[in-house]
């Protein structure tokens, strides 16, 4: 069995952030987002995974490598634009062909991986699994209707939703899904919907099986859902040695120090964890934060939030919550009383705060 795993896109909802950085290298927890896919597939015994690329090819192969690091075989394909995910797994059919394999969208995270899914589609022996979840706003996802237990329909964002049942982004396929996507046209936003191909398997008499999910599922795509993924990631964490850590900080509860981290008249409130090389001076760090490596947190309050690597942040004197800041961003206060109170900050900025 294969793994495809889907890297393209422009992550629109993430800007100014994807401007310079591709959406599946958000990092969640100090980790990209699309280490959470490669690893899920190579637990789940998976070794030989495709990743179709786009604009930013070049960055998520700099990021990924040939994917030894993972245990695995990476096969990078390019896709010239995005023109839809059934046109994602079109590009990809000689890489695919003759094996099952997992398509795995790069920006969503799943519970406990998918290794018990993988074992339950090769027992079942269909021709495609579909993974759904209950959300409360359906009309922004492809949704299934299901009858009886079974397949009966699926739309690309309905405007009027005849179920709460949103595709997952994880589905596994055989062979059938080739003449699937060679049979449908594009959809009215100009791109080849995998809802299409796979309401093709089912109106071909193909075997479609549904999964609930019973555990949490996030697609990435916006701040808050970064965000919500970041405490879930988070809470998920052992606290670690505190080597880091002088006299006059104080941790309390689940925090990660990784190597090199150092706390200087610090309190860090857990589930958090501060990056490599980190240093967070006479401030405060407070629950489901992420301080990426090489980052300074100086004289300052931070809390639900996301910091890069190498960023700095100094003297802010109101309290920081609920950001998205960029890799190598300086935050400072200004000369005059600061106004500023949430960001989402892309890359390479430099802000004072007045």
């Amino acid at each position: 069995m294969r793994g495809l795993i889907l890297s393209g896109g422009k992550g629109t909802r993430l800007r100014p952030l994807t401007h310079t950085s591709a959406k599946q290298l958000v990092p969640v927890a100090n980790k990209p987002v699309l280490f959470y896919a490669i690893e899920s597939i190579v637990a789940a015994g998976i070794r030989d995974i495709g990743i179709v690329v786009g604009d930013t090819r070049e960055e998520v192969k700099a990021a990924v490598g040939d994917g030894s690091r993972f245990g695995a075989k990476v096969t990078y394909i390019e896709q010239d634009a995005p023109r839809g995910l059934a046109h994602a797994v079109l590009i990809s059919e000689s890489f695919l062909k003759g094996e099952p394999f997992v398509m795995y969208l790069g920006d969503n995270l799943i519970a406990s991986g998918i290794t018990s899914l993988v074992e339950e589609f090769r027992g079942l022996g269909c021709n495609c699994e579909i993974l759904l979840a209950k959300v409360p706003n359906p009309s922004s996802f492809g949704v299934a209707e299901l009858e009886n237990g079974k397949v009966v329909r699926l739309v690309e964002k309905p405007k009027d939703p005849k179920s709460d049942l949103a595709l997952v982004g994880v589905y596994m396929f055989d062979d059938t899904i080739f003449d699937a996507v060679k049979a449908i046209r594009p959809s009215g936003r100009n791109e080849l919907e995998i809802t299409d191909a796979i309401q093709w398997l089912v109106s071909n008499g193909r075997s479609v099986h549904p999964h609930l999910v019973t555990g949490w599922w996030k697609d990435t795509g916006k701040v808050g859902d970064m965000l919500e993924a970041n405490r879930i990631i988070l809470d998920t964490f052992t606290a670690s040695s505190l080597a880091g850590l002088d006299p006059g900080s104080r941790v309390e509860g689940k925090v990660v120090l990784e190597e090199g981290a150092v706390l200087e008249g610090a309190v860090v409130r857990g589930p958090a964890i501060i990056g490599r090389r980190a240093v967070v001076r006479n401030a405060y760090v407070g629950p489901y934060t992420a301080i990426g490596a090489g980052t300074v947190v100086e004289n300052c309050e931070i809390e639900n939030s996301i910091v890069w690597e190498n960023s700095e942040i100094r003297d802010i004197p109101v309290r920081i919550a609920d950001s998205l800041i960029g890799r190598n961003v300086k935050i400072h206060r200004g000369e005059i009383r600061p106004k500023v109170h949430r960001f989402l900050v892309g890359d390479n900025s430099e802000i004072g705060i007045v």
